[in-house]
């Protein structure tokens, strides 16, 4: 269990190895619940993914890989 300190503002930060173990990103959302004494968050999945990428991407492409996800849904995979 990691210990962290809640700041005047009421924040606290989610330690590095908690954050590398779930993926949390600068950007993503947590819900926030209550479970007795205890305070859970939990990472929200995007109902629709979100593309990163490295490099521009054009948005040729984009509509490109939007088409193939399409099409892979319509085939049920």
């Amino acid at each position: 269990m990691k210990r962290v300190k809640v700041t005047r503002s009421y924040q606290v930060t989610i330690p590095v190895e908690v954050r590398k173990f779930l993926g949390i990103r600068v950007g993503d959302y947590l819900s926030v619940s209550v479970m007795g004494n205890r305070i859970v968050l939990e990472k929200v999945e995007d109902e629709l993914p979100t593309f990163r990428s490295e490099r521009k991407v054009g948005e040729r492409e984009i509509e490109e890989a939007l088409a193939k996800g399409l099409a892979r849904s319509l085939r049920g995979g």
